[in-house]
Formats: C-alpha cells, sequence, structure tokens
C-alpha cells in the first residue's frame, strides 16, 4: 500500500519507491530506502509528516504515493 495509506503512529517497513529516477534519487537522499522504518507523524491536507532515520520530514501527497509500504 502507498505511505498515504498508512495510520498517525503506525511503523511501516518501505517495500518500494517508484517513480521516474530523478524522483527515486531524491527520495533516497532523504532516506526512503527499501528496507528502512518510517513512522507517519501527522497529515494534513493530504500532505505528510514522517519519521524516518531519526529526522522528520515533510513530503507532498504525489512523493508519498510512490513510496510503497
Amino acid at each position: 500500500m502507498p505511505l498515504t495509506m498508512a495510520r498517525t503512529g503506525e511503523e511501516c517497513t518501505i517495500k518500494k519507491v517508484g517513480g521516474k529516477s530523478e524522483t527515486r534519487r531524491f527520495l533516497e537522499s532523504l532516506g526512503f530506502v527499501v528496507g528502512a522504518i518510517v513512522t507517519v507523524v501527522s497529515e494534513n491536507a493530504g500532505n505528510l509528516i514522517v519519521n524516518i532515520k531519526e529526522s522528520r520530514v515533510a513530503i507532498d501527497k504525489t512523493m508519498a504515493n510512490k513510496i510503497m509500504v
């Protein structure tokens, strides 16, 4: 399921990162790699704030839909 479907506070493991190679590289530089643990902190108008690798990152809905957990 895409990251946008994860509940707040739920720990998920990233299974796949989709999108164009440029998008995948950007997400990987933020820590969104296969096997990483990601936790949704909050959701605001579809945009997510997540904890990944001990840092908080805000990503928009279109980016979050490319991350499968």
